[in-house]
């Protein structure tokens, strides 16, 4: 079938709609079509170069909701009519990391910025004939998608599905960096550094957990106004701001959990929120360029303090654990959702979109398709 997507020709420019083909499901796949999708900041990584990927076009998005319109042969628990978020890590179920409870680093997520697709590692997305690469196997900034079984976890129909497309990504790293990685007990001290569409969701996750300070930093005042909303206990500018007044907050302790959200990490974070981590304290970081190998890290303070640097996938989950289990707080009230989509736009706005997110003006962005797309 036809259908129009956003697409990247070149690192560095812009999206661009474009008419694409997009293939039925073969077996272990199926169709969805989207009600939403999210604008997340990995997408950006694709357009300045930071995130790899073979070939270019890139069909962008991984945060995802819709209805199931077609089913391939051997789909085993999605029926069409069913309702769906699109998680951007596969979990295939029987690989050795999901045999094992770590479905967020299943052997599938290796292919993730391939664009070769589980089942044959094929394509799925054409244009005049030649691959579209899907991001992260899903390509959401397209009305349709054809993707795997192993990307799909089926929820219930009464969640509002442009809420529910935030659960592929961004809220679910966040909110399982603080509670999962981050192991954030009751009555500890959090640091979030960076207050994006992650690390916003890391300080409503941290303060459910229990924590008795949430920190967040952020240079954006609309920010920091954002995260005291979302549970968080007290705000700064910058590292420095807030590691003057820390030892006198915590009574010397300092923060046992620091969580690094900012939208470009560097090496030097890494060090910054190390000053910031309690003797035997942790430090949670995403995801940084794919070139940069270089980290500050005072090993002296590493060692002899017992600090921990630990990455996060999927916030340590997988993703038809964690997905369920948010929806369920969603619905009960602990987690906000619709509070966090400052703005929604046409597919056709979604430089705009990215613009406002660099710009610091939304918590999280969305596409909503509606019926002039499908």
């Amino acid at each position: 079938m036809k259908t129009k997507a956003a697409i990247l020709e070149d690192v560095g420019g812009d999206w661009t709609i474009a008419d694409v083909d997009l293939g039925d499901p073969v077996a272990g796949e199926v169709q969805v079509k989207l009600a939403a999708s999210g604008l997340c900041h990995s997408d950006a990584h694709l357009q300045n170069g930071s995130s790899p990927v073979p070939f270019m076009p890139v069909l962008g998005g991984h945060e995802g909701a819709g209805v199931i319109t077609k089913v391939g042969p051997g789909v085993t628990g999605l029926d069409e009519g069913d309702h769906v978020v699109l998680a951007f890590i596969p979990a295939c179920g029987t690989c050795p990391s999901c045999a094992t409870g770590r479905q967020n680093l299943c052997d599938e997520g290796a292919g993730l910025l391939s664009g070769q697709a589980i089942a044959d590692k094929g394509y799925r997305v054409s244009r005049d004939g030649q691959p579209v690469l899907q991001m992260c196997l899903l390509g959401t900034f397209a009305p349709y998608v054809t993707v795997h079984q192993a990307s799909v976890v089926k929820i219930e129909k009464d969640i509002p599905l442009d809420k529910a497309a935030l659960l592929g990504c961004g809220v679910s790293t966040g909110w399982g960096s603080a509670t999962e990685i981050g192991d954030t007990r009751p009555g500890d001290v959090v640091v979030v550094m960076g207050v994006g569409g992650v690390g916003i969701n890391a300080v409503q996750g941290a303060a459910f957990a229990g924590a008795r300070y949430v920190i967040a930093i952020d240079p954006v005042e609309f920010k920091q106004k954002k995260a005291m909303e979302f549970g968080a206990t007290h705000t700064y500018s910058t590292v420095d701001e807030a590691i003057a007044e820390l030892p006198d907050l915590t009574w010397g302790h300092m923060a046992d959990v620091v969580i690094i959200t900012v939208g470009v990490i560097s090496g030097e974070h890494v060090q910054q929120a190390l000053g910031l981590t309690a003797k035997g304290g942790q430090v949670v970081t995403g995801m940084g360029d794919f070139q940069d190998g270089q980290v500050d890290l005072n090993l002296f303070e590493l060692t002899l303090l017992q600090k921990r640097v630990q990455g996060a996938i999927f916030g340590g989950v997988g993703p038809r654990t964690q997905i369920p289990k948010l929806l369920h707080l969603y619905r009960t009230g602990h987690l906000k959702l619709d509070e966090l989509v400052t703005t929604t736009y046409r597919l056709e706005d979604i430089n705009q979109g990215y613009r406002d997110m660099a710009d610091g003006k939304n918590l999280r962005g969305v596409v909503v398709y509606t019926d002039q797309d499908y």
